[in-house]
């Protein structure tokens, strides 16, 4: 087993990139620590400090001492100021608390901030600074990159994926690596490129190890995502793989019976009307399904020709 040292920095880049992909987000020490009972030995000093400084006399009880004949020897009152002045207070020390990492904000609060911070944006740069600026939600803490809009809004078509994979989140930009370049050619070949479409996700950061985001992280992003839609006001959306369908369209099941219909929908104060159809990376796991995806594209292709015509 080669350790870290042996490695050169393209090769160690080259690791660390791997197990980030494969969702690792702590790395492990030599020998086991047990993390319990290093904690329970911190909260018994914190505790013994305090008991500690709460028995210790203060001051003027110090000050107080018998005299030879059994009776306290007063000290005057200018003397015994002077004294306790004199007389450096201890420090009280505790012992470190653990860092727990970033601060965990309540799932009602981080929406309430989320939307907050959505509806003060008045447009879509203002919004995708205060996305970057914005902390709530956990799944911040394990991304690269804050993955934002990208492309134009001016021809009134977004294309929405489900969240950010791997390449997205070292590039910064939507549909990176393999899926972005399927995708570039399914676009190129009913007309459009990712310039004259605006290209987005439902969430803007990867969730670790590509999982699906909670319920919560949804609620969180979802006031971000709305205003998106306010500001770009599109037309017609091209949803890409199970998870934007369900959100737009509802429901539970999955591409293969949701894609090719229009349907129409309203999110936000904006009404479009949108098509749903396989995710690229569906595609590239099972070719056969480039069939199904081309229908769609086609069905797209002839709805925005009929309306710019």
């Amino acid at each position: 087993m080669n350790a870290a040292s042996d490695l050169d920095p393209r090769e160690l880049r080259a690791l660390l990139h791997f197990y980030a992909d494969l969702g690792v987000e702590w790395l492990v020490e030599e020998e086991p620590v047990d993390r319990f009972a290093q904690f329970a030995a911190q909260k018994a000093a914190h505790s013994a400090a305090k008991t500690k400084a709460a028995a210790r006399p203060s001051p003027l009880q110090a000050d107080d001492v018998p005299s030879s004949s059994g009776s306290s020897a007063s000290v005057p009152a200018g003397r015994a100021e002077s004294a306790t002045s004199a007389r450096p207070a201890a420090p009280v020390t505790s012992a470190p608390v653990p860092s727990s990492g970033p601060v965990s904000i309540p799932d009602g609060e981080a929406v309430a901030a989320a939307r907050f911070a959505a509806d003060s944006a008045r447009s879509l740069p203002e919004l995708q600074a205060a996305i970057e600026a914005f902390n709530g939600c956990n799944l911040k803490n394990g991304a690269r990159s804050t993955v934002f809009a990208s492309g134009s809004a001016a021809a009134g078509i977004m294309v929405l994926g489900p969240m950010p994979n791997a390449d997205d989140d070292r590039e910064g930009i939507p549909f990176s690596g393999r899926q972005g370049q399927l995708l570039d050619r399914m676009l190129g070949a009913i007309g459009l490129s990712r310039e004259t479409v605006l290209l987005t996700n439902i969430i803007p950061w990867r969730p670790p190890g590509n999982r699906m985001p909670s319920p919560a992280e949804l609620e969180i992003c979802r006031p971000f995502l709305e205003r998106q839609l306010a500001l770009a006001e599109p037309k017609h959306l091209l949803l890409l793989g199970n998870f934007p369908a369900r959100f737009f369209l509802g429901g539970t099941g999955t591409i293969h019976s949701m894609r090719g219909e229009w349907r129409k929908i309203s999110m936000a104060g904006t009404e479009a009307e949108a098509l749903a159809t396989l995710h690229p990376q569906e595609l590239l796991a099972a070719p056969a399904n480039k069939s199904l995806a081309w229908q769609d594209l086609l069905a797209f292709k002839q709805r925005i020709m009929a309306v710019n015509a």
